[in-house]
């Protein structure tokens, strides 16, 4: 497994991993073209805006991009980059700080693509964090804390999962025995998410912790 990990990222480095993806955005309430870049080296995943109308579809090489600053930039490191079971573009990585990032390729060959190269990427620096931590706990403790950080992590993915599933089946629902407007679907609906948001708040101070006490105090940031 490390021999293929090995070679995605060698090629991740010679020929480095960019393009143009939809990610999901809470405050457009729906899919929006970024321009995604990965630096291999730094293992720093950023992402630009672009000029949608200069896309044409979402094969189209190298679309406009507005500004020289990134929109958005986390690392990587710690991270868990899950393909979705929505679809087969569609796919989530859920950084260390607690966010999450959902995005759709161009197709499922895309989609294994960026999963394959980001998932090499984070292997690479986790293990470079993990190194880098070795001498502020000891092995099994630090082993035993990364652990349960991957396990929280895909846990919430599930969580997220589970309220997007439903948020659909209220929206989708036979009006016929119900109505998608009903006060007390909406009213689950409403709590379903803020639970949702809450764990990720929850996870993202768990992450600052495990931080501070592994560089003894100073707090790192992801950003």
């Amino acid at each position: 497994m490390d021999t293929n990990i090995n070679r995605v990222l060698n090629q991740t480095l010679r020929h480095p991993l960019h393009g143009l993806l939809f990610k999901y955005t809470n405050v457009m309430k729906g899919w929006q073209y970024r321009w995604f870049t990965v630096d291999a080296q730094t293992g720093t995943l950023s992402y630009y805006l672009c000029d949608s109308s200069s896309t044409g579809d979402e094969a189209t090489p190298s679309p406009q991009v507005l500004a020289g600053a990134p929109r958005g930039q986390v690392h990587l490191a710690g991270a868990v980059v899950c393909p979705s079971d929505e679809d087969s573009r569609t796919f989530s990585i859920g950084c260390a700080s607690g966010d999450t990032l959902k995005l759709r390729a161009a197709d499922a060959r895309s989609r294994q693509e960026w999963v394959d190269g980001l998932r090499a990427v984070v292997e690479s620096h986790t293990k470079a964090m993990d190194i880098s931590n070795a001498s502020t706990l000891p092995p099994r403790e630090l082993l035993a804390a990364s652990d349960a950080m991957v396990s929280a992590r895909q846990a919430l993915y599930l969580t997220e999962q589970c309220n997007a599933s439903l948020a659909r089946t209220i929206e989708n629902i036979d009006c016929t025995a119900f109505s998608p407007t009903d006060p007390d679907l909406l009213l689950l609906k409403a709590l379903s998410t803020a639970s949702t948001q809450c764990l990720h708040q929850c996870l993202g101070l768990l992450q600052r912790h495990e931080e501070t006490h592994n560089t003894g105090g100073e707090s790192a940031s992801v950003y």
